[in-house]
């Protein structure tokens, strides 16, 4: 990040909204046991950012750091996985990694490849009767409906309950798509058929994305290497693209324009739909 600066006048505006993410987290750990609770990080900027707070606040209170995990979608970029091996050795932090192993089975992980849905586990066929999917198969896709609510919202729920995770902590921004804008920093999801009961936080729910560059130049963050080359978001691989091809993240018109614009757009507006479900 040479030559990006940040002013005292901003240095103190990051400085105060970092302390209002830590006091979330404190209220978090006032209401549920580390052993209760699991931090989501997805090697992008918000969640690394989500789990430097997170992590802070349990080196200042003498806290054991929760459960931390991270989702293979079966399309994941390469760099985020050396991202992520990278800092979790850095920060010794413990990191699970959660996969839908039954689906990519009947894909034979490869991107495009038909899955039948008859070939997949009682539970897999089960969340696509939740979700409403009435076609006997689909075309292996992470960011699809199917692929996204299998690959990702089954796998998480999975891990609530069988590990008897009370509190998830997500790294969502109000600012970062229409769907969030309502969000609250601690959300009660309802149990019900296939969905585990649990609560969500979201300790950087205020940040604004130039929060978040501002943030990670001041305290010397890591961050994945497509940031520098025009990602601003990163979701699946070969559906997520640069929004300025060449010009770093922090660099671009960070106000005016939209953040998540360099992703597939038909899941991008299935969002409210998604996150009824369970979906981050």
């Amino acid at each position: 990040m040479k030559g990006y600066q940040v002013s005292e006048e901003r240095t103190r505006e990051i400085q105060k909204k970092i302390g209002e993410s830590k006091k979330i987290v404190r209220q978090a750990f006032e209401k549920f046991r580390p052993s209760e609770a699991a931090i989501t990080w997805t090697g992008g900027k918000d969640s690394t950012t989500n789990l430097w707070i997170i992590r802070q606040v349990c080196l200042e209170d003498n806290i054991e750091l929760p459960h931390v995990i991270t989702i293979d979608e079966g399309d994941a970029f390469t760099e985020i996985t050396d991202f992520l091996i990278r800092i979790l050795k850095r920060w010794n932090v413990d990191l699970k990694w959660l996969c839908n192993f039954d689906v990519l089975k009947c894909c034979q992980s490869h991107l495009g490849c038909l899955v039948n849905v008859e070939d997949l586990n009682e539970q897999n066929q089960a969340e696509l009767k939740r979700i409403g999917f009435e076609e006997d198969s689909f075309t292996f896709e992470a960011e699809s409906y199917a692929g996204n609510h299998l690959m990702k919202t089954v796998v998480l729920n999975q891990f609530v309950e069988e590990n008897n995770i009370k509190a998830l902590f997500m790294a969502v921004r109000r600012d970062e798509h229409p769907a969030r804008k309502d969000d609250k920093y601690f959300t009660k999801k309802e149990g019900g058929h296939l969905v585990p009961e649990h609560t969500r936080v979201a300790p950087i729910l205020h940040f604004t994305e130039r929060d978040i560059w501002d943030n990670i130049k001041l305290h010397h963050l890591p961050y994945c290497s497509l940031y520098e080359i025009g990602y601003r978001s990163l979701g699946a691989r070969t559906t997520s693209n640069p929004m300025e091809v060449g010009i770093p993240a922090w660099e671009q018109d960070l106000e005016n324009t939209v953040e998540r614009g360099g992703r597939r757009q038909d899941k991008e507006k299935a969002m409210g739909r998604l996150r009824k479900l369970g979906y981050m």
